[in-house]
C-alpha cells in the first residue's frame, strides 16, 4: 500500500489533502507556469528571508489526526460540559430552534458559505431574508428603520450611544445609563465610553434622572424590561431627555415587545437589543444577532449594514445594501458604518423564526412565558420569598432572606441555573423551553414542597401576566404577508430553498475575493456547532459546568499564540473589527499605565483596511496617514518623517502584513523598529495570515499585537457576512490590557484580574469588547477541529498552496490584465490585484462591467476597487482545485476578448454582453431579441456551461436610485407584480 500511495500523486489520504484543492501533480504544473521549482522555493522567494520563522521543534499543536479521530476527541471535550436548564436570564434565553430552520439554514452551506452581499444581483435570497429581519425588528420596536443586524446587544448599545452623540443637539459629553442595564452591557459601555471621552451617569429609571444628571447629557439608555426583570414605563424619562435636546435609546426584549408597548410607541429615538431568543442557540454566548433601529430622520446615522429596495435594468424590484458611502472602506475614520459589524447568518435564523411563527405564534409564546413567570412568582411567595417587583415579563427578582445562595446551590443540584445577586437575592428567568414540570421542580428548590403547585398547561394558560396594563401593546406588528404565508413546514422548507437558490455561495463555485479568504468550511469542522453540549450553555453558567469549553478555548489560545509568535491570545472579540479595537485599546491602556496619556497618534498606511482607521478613532486615537510608494509598500521616508514629527504623541502603527496590496514588504522589520524607537507599539493586522502561517510570525518580526480572522485563515464560515471571530494576540506586556469580562468563568480572564489569579498564563484584565466573556464560542469548535486535523504541517502546506494559487493566476492573467503590485521577487502573496484601468481606457469597459459579466460565467466577482479604485483583487485560496482556477482564468480571458471586440467596433459601446451583464433567463426568453450579440453569447459565454448554469434572479441593479429613495422594509406584495 505504501508504494501505491507514493506512486499516485492524486490519492488523497489525509484531511489536509482533502482541504487543499490541488494535487501534487497539479502543483508541479502550476509551479512550471510560475517559474519556481518547488513550493518551498516559491515561498522562500516570495517571503523576505529576514522574517522566515525557524521550524518549531516542540509544537503545542498535536500531530494531525483524521476526521473520525478529531470528532471523537471533540466529543470528549464536549462531555466535560454539563447542560442544565438555564434560567439565569440577563439577556440570554434558551430557545427552540425550529428543525426546519436548523437543517435548512444553520446547517446548510448555501447559507453559511455565502459572502457579504456586495454583489446584490447574486445575493437576492439573503438580502430578502435580511429585509425580513429589518421588518421584524422595525415592527416589534415601533421604529421606522432597522439595520440588518449588529454583533450582540452590548455592542449595539455602544453603537446606540455613539449614534446619539452624533445626532443630538446637546454639545455635552454625558450619557445617562439606566441602573437596571444588563451588567455585561454596562461593562462594555464603560470601557468604550472612556476611550472616546464620554462620561456615564447612572440613574434609577423608576425615579428618572435629576436635573443635574440631565445637564449636558446628549442621550440616555434604558433597559426595557430591566436586567432585574422590572418593567418600568420609560416614557417620562424619554420626554425629559427630549426636552433637553437629547436622544433616547431603549434596549428592548423583542419577545416582550409582542405584549409591551414598543419603544417607538413610547417616544424613543433608537431601539437596540438582541434577537437571540428568536430560535438562535445560547451557544455559551454567541454568535447572536444584535439589532439597532431608529425613528424617522435618523436613517442615515445608522451604523452597520442596511438593506434597501431598488430596481434592476428591466425595472424589476431588487434588493441591495443601501447607503454604502457611510462605510469604513469609503469614509475610513469618519465612517458611521463598519461592514464587519453584523451577524448575518444569525439574523437570517431569527427572521425565519418570526416567519415560521408569525405574529400570533410569537404572542402565544410570549403569553406562555409571561404566565409561567406569574405562576412561578406565586410559588416563590408560597415558599416565603418576596417578589421584589410588581411589574415583570419573564424574570423575577426574589428575596430569600439569608438563604439565596443555598437556593441557587440546590437549584444547580436539581439541574437548574439561577442568578445569585447577593446573600438575600436571586433572579430566575423563564423562556419558551420552560415547562410546568420545571415550575414543580423549582417549587421544591424554593422550599414550597407542601404547597400545591399548578403543574399543568391549564394552570399556566389560566394565569395572568405581570405586564402592567398601562403598558399593554396596542399597535399591530408583522402584518406583511411573509409573516403568515409559510406556516407549514412544507411551505417553510420551500421558501428557504427558494431564497437560497437565488444566491451564489461557495457551494456553487469559487468566490475569489481578495482580502476575504473564502475557503473550504469542511463539514466535519461544522459538525459540533449544534451539539447540545456546546449549543445550550448559558454564557454565565458556573465554571464547573463549562470545563469542556474552557479546555477547548485554552487549546486555541495556546495554538494561536504559537503560530503568531505572541505570548497570549483572547478569543473574546466577536469580529475582526472588534479584535482591532481590542488591540488598540490594549495599546492605549499600556501607554496610560506608564503615564503616557499624550500618546494618541496612530500611523496608518494609505493602503490599509478601512476598519483600521475607524477602529483607531473608536480607541480614542488620532489617525495620521503614511504614504505608500508606487510599488504599494510603505514609504519609509514618509514613515520616518511621521515618527519624528509625532515622536512624543506616537501610540501605534497599524500595518497589514502581507500588505493590503497583496505583497510581502521586505522592509517590515525596519518599519517596526522605527516605530519602537519612537516609543510606539506595532499593531500588525492579521487579515492576511493565510499567506504567512507556518512560515513567518508577527511577533517575531516586530509585532506587539494583532487580531486574527478565524473566518478567514481558520475556516469559520462567513455566513453571508457574519458570524466571525477576531481573537486578539499580544506580547506579554500588553496582556493585562487585553479584554477581560466581569463575569468570566476563568479568574484570569476577568476585568481587573490579578496577574497570578489563575495559574501561570498572563491575565487579561482590561474592559470587555463583547457581551459574552468568550465572544462567540459556539463556533470555536470549527477552528479547533480545523487545526486538530491539519496539524502544523497541514497549516504550513495550506499557506504554500494559497500563495501558489495567487501567483498562478497572476502569471496566467498578467498579459491581459496587468498585476498592479508585486514584491522584489516579482511574486505576490496569497492574493493579487489586477489593474483594469488600462482596459477602461482602451475599451470603455469598467470594473463593474467585468464583475457583472463574471456572473454570466458562473463566478462571484473578486473584490472590486479595493484597495485601489478600478481594480480587482483576486484571492483563490488553497481550497480550489486546478480546474476551477483554470475556469476562472478562461472566464477572465474571454471577458478581455469581448472588451477588445467592443473596442474594435464589433459591438456598440452601449449594447454588448459586458455593459448589459448579468443576463437573467427572463431577459433572453421574453420578447424579441434586439441586441447586437446572440442569446447564446449572453448566457452561455463559456463552452460546456449549460449543464451547470447559475441563473441570476435580477439584472444589474440601480444603486443610486436605492440611496435616493430609501425603502428598507418588506415592500408590499404589489411591488412584485
Amino acid at each position: 500500500m505504501t508504494s501505491i500511495l507514493r506512486q499516485d500523486d492524486n490519492l488523497q489520504t489525509t484531511f489536509a489533502d482533502r482541504h487543499i484543492g490541488t494535487t501534487p501533480a497539479d502543483q508541479r504544473a502550476m509551479l512550471d507556469v510560475v517559474g519556481q521549482p518547488s513550493l518551498d522555493a516559491l515561498v522562500r522567494a516570495a517571503i523576505p528571508e529576514s522574517i522566515h520563522a525557524a521550524p518549531v521543534t516542540d509544537s503545542s499543536i498535536p500531530t494531525a489526526v483524521g476526521e473520525t479521530e478529531a470528532l471523537a476527541e471533540l466529543r470528549a471535550v464536549a462531555g466535560r460540559n454539563t447542560v442544565r436548564r438555564a434560567m439565569i436570564g440577563l439577556g440570554y434565553a434558551d430557545t427552540h430552534t425550529p428543525a426546519v430552520i436548523q437543517r435548512n439554514v444553520l446547517e446548510n452551506p448555501s447559507w453559511y458559505t455565502a459572502y457579504t452581499p456586495y454583489q446584490p444581483e447574486i445575493s437576492q435570497g439573503r438580502l430578502e431574508a435580511l429585509i425580513n429581519f429589518q421588518t421584524m425588528v422595525s415592527d416589534l420596536t415601533g421604529m421606522a428603520t432597522a439595520g440588518a443586524s449588529m454583533l450582540d446587544e452590548g455592542t449595539a448599545v455602544v453603537e446606540g450611544m455613539l449614534l446619539a452623540r452624533r445626532a443630538s443637539k446637546v454639545k455635552g459629553d454625558a450619557f445617562l445609563v439606566d441602573a437596571d442595564l444588563l451588567p455585561q452591557t454596562a461593562a462594555i459601555l464603560g470601557h468604550r465610553a472612556e476611550a472616546v471621552g464620554i462620561t456615564l451617569r447612572g440613574f434609577d429609571a423608576a425615579d428618572g434622572p435629576t436635573d443635574a444628571q440631565l445637564d449636558g447629557a446628549f442621550g440616555v439608555v434604558l433597559q426595557y424590561p430591566g436586567a432585574s426583570g422590572r418593567v418600568v414605563d420609560p416614557s417620562r424619562t424619554i420626554e425629559r431627555v427630549h426636552a433637553g435636546g437629547g436622544i433616547a435609546v431603549v434596549a428592548a426584549d423583542l419577545l416582550a415587545m409582542t405584549l409591551l408597548a414598543s419603544p417607538g410607541d413610547l417616544g424613543a429615538d433608537v431601539a437596540v437589543g438582541t434577537s437571540q431568543r428568536f430560535g438562535v442557540p445560547l451557544g455559551f454566548g454567541g454568535p447572536h444577532a444584535g439589532y439597532l433601529a431608529v425613528r424617522a430622520g435618523l436613517e442615515r446615522q445608522l451604523p452597520g449594514r442596511l438593506v434597501g429596495v431598488s430596481f434592476d435594468a428591466d425595472g424589476s424590484m431588487a434588493y441591495r445594501l443601501s447607503l454604502q458611502t457611510r462605510e469604513q472602506h469609503i469614509r475610513r475614520e469618519k465612517a458611521t458604518s463598519n461592514i464587519c459589524t453584523a451577524q448575518v447568518l444569525l439574523a437570517v435564523m431569527a427572521s425565519m423564526y418570526a416567519v415560521y411563527h408569525g405574529p400570533e405564534g410569537l404572542r402565544f409564546i410570549a403569553h406562555r412565558v409571561a404566565r409561567t413567570t406569574t405562576v412561578l412568582a406565586d410559588v416563590a411567595r408560597a415558599a416565603g420569598a418576596e417578589v421584589v417587583h410588581d411589574g415583570f415579563f419573564d424574570t423575577l427578582t426574589l428575596r430569600f432572606a439569608g438563604r439565596a445562595e443555598s437556593v441557587v446551590t440546590a437549584a444547580h443540584e436539581a439541574g437548574y441555573l439561577l442568578h445569585l445577586v447577593d446573600a438575600d437575592t436571586l433572579q430566575v428567568s423563564v423562556d419558551e423551553t420552560t415547562v410546568p414540570e420545571d415550575v414543580v421542580a423549582l417549587a421544591a428548590v424554593f422550599g414550597a414542597a407542601d404547597v400545591t403547585v399548578p403543574g399543568t398547561e391549564t394552570a399556566v394558560r389560566d394565569a395572568g401576566t405581570g405586564v402592567p396594563s398601562a403598558l399593554d401593546r396596542e399597535s399591530a406588528f408583522l402584518t406583511h404577508p411573509v409573516f403568515s404565508a409559510h406556516r407549514s413546514e412544507t411551505r417553510m422548507m420551500r421558501y428557504l430553498k427558494h431564497l437560497s437558490d437565488k444566491d451564489y455561495a461557495l457551494d456553487r463555485g469559487m468566490i475569489p475575493l481578495g482580502s476575504c479568504t473564502m475557503k473550504l468550511n469542511a463539514a466535519t469542522e461544522m459538525a459540533a456547532v449544534t451539539w447540545p453540549e456546546f449549543a445550550r450553555l448559558h454564557p454565565f453558567a458556573p465554571r464547573e459546568d463549562v470545563q469542556g469549553y474552557l479546555d477547548m478555548i485554552g487549546d486555541l489560545e495556546t495554538w494561536l499564540a504559537e503560530v503568531t509568535g505572541y505570548d497570549t491570545v483572547s478569543v473574546q472579540p466577536n469580529a475582526g473589527s472588534q479584535g482591532e479595537l481590542a488591540g488598540l485599546l490594549a495599546i492605549r491602556g499600556y501607554h496610560r499605565s506608564r503615564g503616557d496619556e499624550s500618546r494618541t497618534v496612530c500611523l496608518i498606511p494609505s493602503s490599509a483596511h478601512g476598519t483600521n482607521a475607524a477602529s483607531a478613532v473608536l480607541a480614542g486615537m488620532r489617525v495620521v496617514v503614511v504614504a505608500c510608494d508606487e510599488d504599494g509598500n510603505v514609504d519609509l521616508d514618509d514613515l520616518r518623517a511621521k515618527t519624528t514629527e509625532h515622536a512624543e504623541q506616537l501610540a501605534a502603527l497599524m500595518i497589514t502584513y502581507p500588505s493590503t496590496h497583496g505583497v510581502y514588504e521586505h522592509d517590515i522589520t525596519e518599519i517596526c523598529g522605527a516605530v519602537h524607537d519612537a516609543g510606539g507599539q506595532v499593531y500588525v493586522d492579521g487579515a492576511n495570515l493565510n499567506a504567512l502561517l507556518g512560515h513567518a510570525r508577527f511577533g517575531d518580526f516586530g509585532g506587539d499585537v494583532s487580531h486574527l480572522n478565524l473566518h478567514k485563515t481558520f475556516c469559520i464560515p462567513h455566513g453571508g457576512g457574519g458570524p466571525g471571530v477576531g481573537p486578539v494576540a499580544a506580547k506579554a506586556h500588553l496582556a493585562p490590557f487585553l479584554p477581560g469580562h466581569p463575569m468570566a468563568q476563568d479568574a484570569d480572564r476577568r476585568t481587573g484580574a490579578d496577574a497570578s489569579a489563575d495559574g501561570d498564563r498572563p491575565a487579561h484584565a482590561g474592559g470587555p469588547v463583547s457581551a459574552a466573556p468568550y465572544g462567540s464560542p459556539s463556533i470555536l469548535p470549527i477552528t479547533w477541529t480545523y487545526v486538530r486535523m491539519m496539524g502544523v504541517e497541514g497549516l504550513t502546506r495550506a499557506t504554500e498552496v494559497a500563495v501558489l494559487g495567487a501567483n498562478y493566476l497572476a502569471a496566467r492573467l498578467r498579459e491581459a490584465f496587468p498585476v498592479l503590485y508585486t514584491g522584489e521577487s516579482g511574486l505576490v502573496a496569497h492574493e493579487c490585484i489586477l489593474d483594469l484601468r488600462p482596459l477602461r481606457e482602451a475599451t470603455g469597459i469598467t470594473v463593474d462591467d467585468v464583475a457583472k459579466r463574471l456572473i454570466d460565467h458562473g463566478f462571484h466577482a473578486p473584490t472590486m476597487s479595493f484597495p485601489v479604485a478600478g481594480t480587482l483583487m483576486v484571492e483563490p485560496t488553497e481550497s480550489e482545485d486546478l480546474a476551477e482556477l483554470d475556469r476562472f482564468v478562461d472566464a477572465m480571458l474571454a471577458i478581455r476578448a469581448e472588451a477588445d471586440a467592443v473596442a474594435r467596433g464589433a459591438w456598440p459601446a452601449e449594447d454588448n454582453p459586458l455593459v448589459n451583464a448579468p443576463h437573467t433567463a427572463a431577459s433572453v426568453i421574453t420578447g424579441e431579441w434586439q441586441h447586437a450579440y446572440t442569446r447564446e453569447q449572453a448566457v452561455y459565454p463559456a463552452a460546456g456551461q449549460a449543464g451547470r448554469k447559475y441563473w441570476p434572479p435580477v439584472r444589474r441593479i440601480d444603486q443610486a436610485y436605492g440611496d435616493r429613495n430609501l425603502v428598507c422594509a418588506c415592500p408590499p406584495v404589489e411591488a412584485f407584480a
